[in-house]
């Protein structure tokens, strides 16, 4: 059940990061809108990370709540905010994939 939670806290965190990316550029209701977002998703994701960590070693689960949020967010600047999608950025973000399933496995 806590990897559960661990994986939903890095999502969280990807769509904390994802609600930031969008109050770039907005004012008003809409600015609150995001802002209201961000808070709500970042606050759930410290909640989820901090059930995960109760049975799961710190050492593992921050870095994997880490690569989740930090591949995620650069998947979703991609698709969402035209960030340029070269080889050299795929390559690394693929080897943070690959470490962080080789670090669930030991």
């Amino acid at each position: 059940m806590n990897w559960i939670a661990l994986i939903g806290a890095g999502l969280c965190e990807v769509a904390f990061t994802f609600c930031m990316g969008r109050l770039k550029g907005v004012s008003g209701w809409e600015f609150y809108s995001w802002l209201l977002g961000f808070l709500c998703c970042m606050s759930l994701s410290m909640y989820l990370l901090i059930k995960a960590i109760q049975t799961i070693p710190i050492g593992t689960a921050y870095p994997i709540w880490t690569g989740i949020g930090a591949a995620g967010t650069v998947l979703l600047g991609i698709l969402f905010f035209h960030e340029p999608a070269t080889f050299w950025r795929l390559f690394f973000i693929s080897t943070l994939v690959i470490s962080v399933v080789g670090l669930k496995m030991v």
